[in-house]
């Protein structure tokens, strides 16, 4: 089983993550983080954050794929672009955390974009 998979079954077999706010509309108390972990609010990176490293990133990213976060509220939470979250969500996807890496960053962008080039061909 990769760790995906254990991750995702932790959740639908964990209920304490989830409780049904008023309005019907359901809210996460926690998430599943990049390296398996529970994730809270109080456990993500502090707003005032300044050095972002891969796993902050990372550790947001999943808050927000968990439902822990909506986009507008780490948005403010952080002072973050749409195109910088948007960007991380892509490393991500692409690349995993190693992909989130500033140092990095244009070596992925040149690999990601010869995938696409050849699979056009």
């Amino acid at each position: 089983m990769n760790a995906c998979f254990k991750a995702n079954e932790m959740v639908s077999a964990n209920s304490d993550l989830e409780f049904t706010m008023p309005e019907g509309f359901p809210c996460r108390r926690a998430a599943i983080g990049p390296l398996g972990e529970k994730l809270t609010l109080e456990s993500l990176p502090p707003p005032q954050c300044n050095r972002w490293t891969p796993r902050r990133k990372a550790e947001v990213v999943a808050a927000l794929t968990g439902g822990l976060l909506m986009e507008d509220e780490a948005r403010a939470r952080y002072s973050l672009s749409l195109e910088e979250l948007a960007g991380w969500r892509r490393a991500v996807d692409r690349s995993g955390i190693p992909g989130l890496r500033a140092t990095q960053a244009q070596f992925y962008k040149k690999l990601h974009g010869r995938v696409q080039a050849s699979d056009r061909a």
